[in-house]
């Protein structure tokens, strides 16, 4: 039996420059879907690309001083560059300037102008060239172009026109009686609207400059270059050149566009195929922006930021995360740098990083590194048990439904809930009594088996991710091989299995911005030194065991305003301290920091809670700052 297709395509994009965050996000997300389907056993064909044709490119290489092909040439290898480093899967990268594509092209225009539905005529109109749209007087927005608020020119030549009104009737019967096909449903309804407010024919060819494809009867024309582009989905599909490949993959099953071009997607690519007399595309879906304040990113407002840079910074799938988590799809979303690295340290810092760094810690000091077979179940286990099937099963619904950011979420509430599960469960105090082996081992089995299916659900979302964390679980050759179904079912982990050493997945971010700013103001006034205690000798400081400690946990210590309870990890030891740095430090900025902790101070009781050790902090009158040692391993020693 073949395997169900899936095939998904990005907008092709336009080199006139260097592409954003916001076409990065799209592509995150259609490479998140494809690789969901691979995990799911489809045969996903996951089409992206260049359109590389029109005025506009003509004007951006007269400009530079080089032809048009030399031109899109070195922005594209910039596209396949971005796509290379942010992992999407693309099964084909097609270029509208390529010999395959300007085939299909010439003999779709030949096609319809046979059967009579494109006629020569004289075009008088308005025409935006960095959107390459007509409009006609009615509709610009006082005098500009209603999608990029840009001027408009008039132009006047002659021109070769597709009878889109002709099909008018039968577009708008199709989308109403196929009420999937535009979505988002608010994009559906502006389609619809649209559609009822009359269909003009399409002016689809152009004189007044040459970079396009040539109309093949009449070669001083070329084609209007979004009959071009649009056309790329069914030619990369095998049309008219692989019978059988169009025949395995077509109609597309989802084509996510950004909401600014649905209507060309929903309305003109329709209606040519159906002209050709070719099934239509399954869905068309409309995402929404990437803002920021409130404004949407775009080259022309310099308000863009570049994908490469960031990667750079903080890894490429901490920024397919974000991405992924934060925007609902169809919704606009908000970026920013703060929203970026907070993300990235509560999310992958505190919660997975800790969760993985916790349990392949804790069975390498109790367990000699190797997961032994888990014993009879307690109420605490079945419930973690429970909800590791459950969020495999909601995360598939949610994929199924587009809601990826909703799958992100599932995935992390059990990741939240697996590191309740250790305080819970308490190994360190049961890896203390040898008559409890057996329900250490259950706890750290079952810790261990979280983690693997967490590792194959992120899958579409971190694809570099998931290696690194079965590496560190002994399952270094199943990355390649994991599929779906794998995370569906608990406790394929064998027993015996050998751990390796714990590594960071995600380091905590430390901004730097406040220290700088303050570096900036004008110096203080000297203040008197403090007073020097007495001295100490070499073997009194010697007495103090000083030592690094990654905070798992912080709370607040119920009224007591200025009490935080923190649980820090030692280095496979966890122990509880009391500090009073409350009025300085929200619970939530102390989660994954490594602080310096006197471990030898004598245990006191604080508000009827044990506090074991100290964690260590400069005071400078009202100002306070932990004395912290980023990156080092709980447990090293402080000297």
């Amino acid at each position: 039996m073949s395997k169900k297709k899936f095939y998904i395509t990005t907008p092709i994009y336009y080199p006139s420059d260097k592409l954003h965050i916001g076409h990065a996000y799209c592509t995150t997300v259609a490479d998140a879907l494809a690789r969901y389907k691979r995990l799911a056993g489809y045969d996903v064909f996951f089409l992206t690309g260049s359109d590389e044709h029109g005025q506009k490119i003509q004007r951006k290489a007269q400009e530079n001083g080089v032809s048009p092909q030399e031109y899109v040439d070195k922005i594209v290898a910039s596209f396949r560059h971005l796509w290379e480093k942010m992992s999407i899967s693309y099964d084909d990268f097609i270029r509208t300037s390529e010999a395959r594509h300007h085939e299909v092209v010439q003999t779709i225009f030949q096609k319809i102008y046979d059967q009579g539905d494109i006629y020569k005529a004289s075009y008088e109109g308005w025409y935006c060239t960095p959107c390459e749209t007509f409009w006609l007087e009615r509709q610009l927005s006082e005098g500009n172009c209603p999608d990029c608020g840009r001027p408009v020119e008039l132009l006047k030549e002659e021109s070769y026109f597709f009878r889109m009104s002709k099909y008018q009737e039968r577009l708008l019967a199709y989308i109403e009686a196929n009420p999937d096909f535009i979505q988002p449903t608010s994009r559906r309804n502006e389609m619809i609207n649209f559609i009822k407010g009359g269909l003009d024919d399409l002016c689809v060819s152009r004189t007044t400059f040459d970079w396009g494809i040539p109309v093949p009867f009449d070669t001083k024309h070329v084609v209007y270059v979004w009959f071009d582009a649009l056309t790329n989905y069914i030619t990369a599909a095998g049309y008219l050149q692989d019978r059988g490949k169009f025949a395995r993959y077509w109609p597309a099953d989802i084509h996510l566009v950004g909401k600014e071009i649905v209507r060309f997607h929903a309305i003109i690519w329709p209606v040519i195929l159906m002209a050709l007399g070719v099934e239509l595309p399954k869905m068309v879906y409309g995402h929404g922006w990437l803002v920021m304040e409130g404004d949407k990113m775009s080259k022309s407002k310099g308000n863009v930021i570049d994908p490469l840079v960031l990667i750079d910074e903080f890894g490429a799938d901490a920024i397919r995360y974000f991405l992924l988590r934060e925007i609902m799809l169809g919704s606009d979303g908000n970026f920013s740098r703060a929203a970026l690295i907070n993300r990235i340290n509560a999310d992958l810092a505190n919660d997975l990083g800790n969760l993985l760094h916790r349990t392949v810690n804790m069975v390498g000091r109790f367990s000699g590194g190797v997961v032994f077979a888990p014993e009879a179940r307690e109420a605490v286990d079945e419930e973690l048990v429970r909800l590791a099937q459950d969020t495999a099963a909601e995360y598939e619904r949610a994929m199924e439904r587009l809601e990826v950011n909703a799958a992100v979420k599932a995935v992390w509430a059990l990741i939240g809930r697996a590191n309740k599960y250790i305080d819970e469960t308490g190994p360190w105090a049961l890896a203390k009594d040898p008559a409890k082996k057996g329900r250490l081992n259950t706890v750290l089995y079952n810790l261990a088996e979280v983690l693997r299916i967490v590792a194959i659900l992120i899958s579409p979302f971190m694809p570099g991710t998931t290696p690194r964390i079965l590496r560190q679980l002994g399952l270094a050759g199943d990355a390649a091989a994991v599929s779906l179904n794998d995370a569906q079912r608990w406790g394929l982990l064998p027993a015996g299995t050998k751990m390796s050493a714990p590594e960071a997945l995600f380091p905590r971010i430390e901004e730097k911005e406040e220290a700088e700013s303050e570096a900036q103001q004008p110096a203080a006034p000297a203040k008197p030194a403090l007073p020097v205690l007495p001295e100490v000798s070499i073997e009194d400081f010697a007495k103090m065991d000083l030592r690094t400690a990654r905070v798992l946990v912080a709370e607040k210590v119920e009224k007591a305003d200025k009490l935080l309870k923190l649980t820090v990890d030692l280095g496979g030891e966890e122990r509880t301290i009391i500090s009073g740095i409350s009025q300085h430090y929200a619970p939530g900025d102390l989660v994954g920091k490594d602080v310096v902790m006197i471990v030898n101070l004598k245990p006191a009781k604080i508000r009827g809670i044990e506090s074991r050790g100290m964690v260590l902090a400069a005071v400078d009158g009202d100002k306070l700052a932990l004395v912290t040692a980023p990156g080092m391993e709980p447990g090293s020693k402080v000297r």
